[in-house]
């Protein structure tokens, strides 16, 4: 049992590792961050910060994992683990308002 789960990190570290090197997950990554800024300074969406901040307080004490920004609908999806579930969440970024919920 021990042998596995010492296999398993091992192999979900050098996947991580292999994603982190890859360079179009980089450009992939660079590309919405950039798409989300000129947004916010063209005024289409608030500041990311803000945006956090209202779901993180709906979010109850969940530990925020990351975020995407699709340029398209100017919505965010926010990543979340609570009790053990993982939970996306959508929120407008043009308000803030938070649009729907995954498990």
């Amino acid at each position: 049992m021990k042998m596995t789960r010492h296999r398993l990190i091992a192999g979900l570290g050098a996947i991580a590792a292999m994603l982190a090197l890859n360079p179009a997950v980089q450009a992939g990554q660079r590309e919405e961050q950039d798409a989300a800024r000129r947004a916010m300074l063209d005024g289409q969406t608030m500041p990311f910060s803000l945006i956090k901040r209202r779901v993180d307080a709906a979010m109850g004490g969940a530990t925020y994992l990351g975020a995407e920004f699709n340029p398209s609908s100017n919505r965010y999806r926010l990543k979340y683990v609570k009790d053990g579930k993982v939970v996306w969440v959508d929120a407008d970024g043009r308000t803030g308002d938070i649009t729907g919920w995954a498990r």
